[in-house]
């Protein structure tokens, strides 16, 4: 079930009244109703995929009651190390496998052996590298001792799938959301209406901004060898606002969703563009998604406190494995690759530590956004192949590139409109509109928001980028 769909439109409000109409001090039957809804919300794709949400969910609940349980380490981290195991062994089979196994056949094939390795043609299930890290994120606070083992297992269950923030995030921490589901959510009027405004910022940046972008961005990279420079260039400045407004558009929607019942959701975009170096964007970024890696990846690996060679190796696998855990690619390699070696080079000449102003700091910005613009290439073409072609073709093929200029104004209004709000939240400027104190001002924006969405938004698009990962 898609956000920009008609029928989640008719499920959240459907939800939302049931929620509501459960007393408060009702906590049990209100979770158990939002566990049945993020279920019924997530089989919606393949229902038989269901079995693997409830797989990953039992591993960890058990795994986390044997950490709990026993008083011995070596038990204690038995129990993790099996949870590890399981979940990332299912998430290797189903994201990583084939992809290992055309590989390795390649490999050999090259130096005259001829082998095969078995197949499985297996649909890779919406959300699962998301859950999968909620679910171990909690495994492992749990070990450490940074959170408390939850033994109620419906009130486990819904936390692992609340289906704001099941497919595609924010990855929620358990210290974080798990305590909301014992707390008594009363209808609160403001609240619900604060929540509405995320979720309508949200499709205005998927449906006007992402869609739109998708129209022109989707059919180059799709097929790059029937266009020239020119394309190639256009395509390649839209795609990080297609998929900035594809993603922060979701995790928006996710968080008003969630606000509307009385649930807080952990930020996951921070205007990351404004940024003015590669470590200040990935600040901004996926934010749940890089202080996961930050906490349980590059942490353990030592994190800065060793030497600086080392830190180096520890900030470069990080991101490495950032890169790997967005699909079995090896545009996805290279593209964590390059984030990773940014960050090391910015690391070394010091780039970052230290606030810029003026020209220097719009320098700094220009220059960032270049090279995560050029990164966004390897992360949007189909295969190393195409993403050369690509970035050389820009330089060396240069052509004027055919516009549909009625569609690129409607991206040019939406990029004005999302440079002022982003501006005026990065330094604070009081443009009081959404949350304005006038009743009939902010009930005003927000028809015309809708309104707007309507008229230039691309209704009945495609699913959400994210989703495949």
């Amino acid at each position: 079930m898609l956000f920009n769909s008609i029928s989640f439109l008719l499920f959240f409000p459907i939800v939302c009244v049931l929620y509501f109409c459960i007393p408060s001090t009702q906590l049990r039957a209100r979770n158990l109703l939002l566990l049945a809804a993020s279920y019924y919300f997530y089989m919606n794709w393949v229902p038989a995929y269901a079995l693997l949400l409830l797989t990953s969910t039992v591993v960890t609940y058990i795994a986390s009651l044997g950490i709990a349980s026993f008083k011995g380490k070596g038990a204690k981290k038995w129990c993790l190390v099996g949870s590890l195991i399981l979940n990332l062994g299912i998430l290797f089979l189903f994201k990583y496998y084939n992809f290992l196994a055309s590989n390795i056949v390649a490999f050999m094939k090259d130096y005259g052996f001829a082998i095969s390795l078995p197949k499985f043609g297996l649909l890779l299930p919406v959300g699962i590298s998301f859950y999968t890290f909620q679910a171990l994120g909690y495994s492992i606070d749990v070990y450490r001792g940074t959170t408390k083992v939850e033994r109620d297992f419906p009130t486990y269950a819904l936390f692992v799938s609340f289906f704001p923030q099941l497919v595609a995030g924010p990855i929620e921490r358990s210290n974080n959301l798990l305590p909301q589901f014992k707390k008594r959510n009363c209808f609160d009027y403001e609240a619900v209406m604060a929540g509405v405004r995320l979720m309508v910022w949200g499709y205005f940046l998927k449906l006007v901004l992402a869609d739109r972008c998708g129209l022109y961005v989707d059919p180059v990279f799709n097929n790059v060898d029937k266009h020239n420079g020119g394309s190639y260039l256009v395509a390649s400045l839209l795609f990080p606002f297609q998929i900035y407004g594809d993603f922060a558009g979701y995790s928006l929607i996710a968080i008003g969703a969630a606000r509307v019942m009385g649930f807080r959701l952990m930020e996951n975009f921070r205007r990351p563009y404004l940024s003015c170096s590669v470590g200040e964007f990935w600040h901004r970024w996926h934010i749940s998604l890089s202080t996961w890696f930050k906490d349980y990846v590059y942490i353990p690996l030592g994190g800065n406190r060793v030497s600086r060679m080392r830190n180096y190796f520890n900030l470069f696998v990080t991101f490495l494995v950032s890169g790997i855990w967005h699909g079995a690619n090896w545009t996805f390699f290279c593209w964590g690759m390059l984030h990773g070696i940014l960050l090391c080079l910015e690391k070394a000449f010091g780039i970052g530590r230290q606030k810029y102003t003026g020209v220097r700091k719009l320098c700094h910005w220009a220059v960032t956004f270049i090279l995560v613009c050029l990164a966004w290439v390897l992360f949007r073409a189909k295969n190393l192949k195409d993403a050369v072609m690509v970035i050389t073709g820009i330089f060396t093929h240069f052509g004027i590139p055919m516009l549909e200029y009625a569609n690129f104004i409607a991206i040019g209004v939406a990029m004005v409109i999302l440079l002022s709000k982003g501006l005026a939240d990065e330094f604070q400027w009081k443009m009081r509109i959404a949350t304005s104190p006038s009743w009939l001002v902010r009930h005003v924006y927000l028809a015309v928001m809708i309104a707007y969405i309507i008229l230039f938004g691309v209704l009945g698009g495609d699913q959400f980028i994210y989703f495949q990962f």
